[in-house]
């Protein structure tokens, strides 16, 4: 047995931790980059308490999906406000943008130079800016994580800067600060995060580290998601879904993903639409796909019998099969009101381009069997 686990250098977790932030920043510089989403209450909060505590705030606002001028036009103000530290307060694309801005601040180049698969991979050699993480949906797990997702729009895909010196100085997740998401992103962050629990436990590169986080996460967003989605106000469930977040990301930075993201990702760079949305319109069929290849060319353990625990942990039934857990989340996607895909605009004719972008997937690498390109077009049309 030999693995590796890594995760942001302090997690911070609990209702009214944003209060803990300025003395977090204590030390570590004066002029802090604020990077924020729509939602601008939990921000505004954030900037006065930097303020009252002495610290010099410059704001930047990512209003979309991090792209390449957006990221480039962040790591400009960074460097011509001098800023010391980062602070990222949002969902996962806030999140994002902060990292990856953290990041190329010290270092030399291009965001182009940095990214993987479409760019030339390079690796960043400077440590980040001081970077804090702070959540406000219960989603990505981006907080514990050691990449940033970009869109490159000319190329019509989502890709990741990747480095062990992205993972956040801090991670604080206040699960408060989710009590004014919309029911839509309570729906979709919720089910990324369910899905970031699935996909590692059944990964290619499962450790026991990550198997415990599985283990002990997915019953809970079994339970808390739908009552959540019932009630954005009940409190327990909020706390209970950050929980769920925190676990997933940690679980996916070190036992990777599997073929729901390595679909997500290149349709995200394809159709206007949320990733979470995306990767819960593919959860049960990539499920699906994944026991049918299992049982024609992998049958036995391990790997189907994950599947089968998978479905006893969102069930809570000792008895439920992996079937039973596929149908289980395809109820769950439509209780949640989540679209099909032909909603986001997926046309059929587009599957073939997706397929081969798929393939070639960073988070494809995990699954635990290699799909064929028939078996991916499958998942892609059941999501239609």
């Amino acid at each position: 047995m030999r693995f590796e686990f890594a995760t942001a250098t302090r997690i911070i977790f609990g209702p009214g931790t944003l209060a803990e932030v300025p003395a977090v920043l204590a030390g570590l510089g004066k002029r802090v980059l604020i990077v924020c989403g729509s939602r601008f209450e939990p921000a505004q909060r954030m900037g006065a308490l930097l303020l009252a505590a002495g610290h010099e705030v410059v704001r930047f606002s990512v209003p979309r999906e991090p792209d390449l001028d957006l990221i480039e036009a962040g790591v400009a103000l960074a460097r011509a406000e001098r800023c010391a530290a980062v602070v990222a307060i949002g969902g996962g694309s806030v999140i994002d943008a902060g990292k990856a801005i953290a990041g190329l601040v010290t270092n030399v180049g291009a965001v182009m130079d940095y990214l993987e698969v479409v760019g030339l991979g390079r690796a960043l050699s400077r440590p980040a800016l001081p970077f804090v993480a702070i959540p406000t949906t219960a989603g990505t797990g981006a907080e514990v994580t050691r990449n940033a997702v970009i869109g490159v729009p000319a190329r019509r895909v989502k890709v990741s800067l990747r480095s062990p010196l992205l993972l956040p100085r801090v991670a604080v997740i206040d699960p408060e600060l989710a009590l004014g998401a919309p029911r839509a992103i309570t729906a979709a962050s919720g089910l990324d995060a369910l899905t970031q629990l699935v996909e590692p436990f059944v990964s290619a590169r499962a450790n026991p580290l990550t198997d415990a986080l599985c283990r002990e996460a997915i019953p809970r967003a079994a339970r808390a998601l739908p009552r959540v989605f019932a009630n954005g106000g009940d409190r327990e469930a909020r706390e209970e879904m950050a929980w769920v977040a925190l676990a997933g990301g940690l679980a996916l930075a070190n036992a990777g993903l599997g073929v729901v993201h390595g679909l997500a990702g290149p349709l995200g760079g394809v159709l206007n639409a949320p990733h979470g949305a995306l990767c819960a319109a593919l959860l049960p069929h990539g499920v699906r796909a994944t026991l049918a290849a299992l049982r024609t060319r992998a049958p036995g353990p391990p790997a189907l019998e994950r599947y089968d625990e998978v479905a006893r942990l969102l069930t809570g039934r000792p008895d439920a099969s992996a079937d039973e857990g596929a149908a289980w989340l395809d109820d769950l996607v439509r209780r949640l009101g989540v679209p099909s895909l032909t909603a986001f605009g997926l046309t059929a004719e587009a599957i073939p381009e997706l397929v081969e972008m798929g393939r070639r997937a960073s988070s494809m690498k995990a699954n635990p069997i290699e799909l064929t390109a028939d078996e991916l077009a499958r998942v892609l049309v059941a999501a239609l």
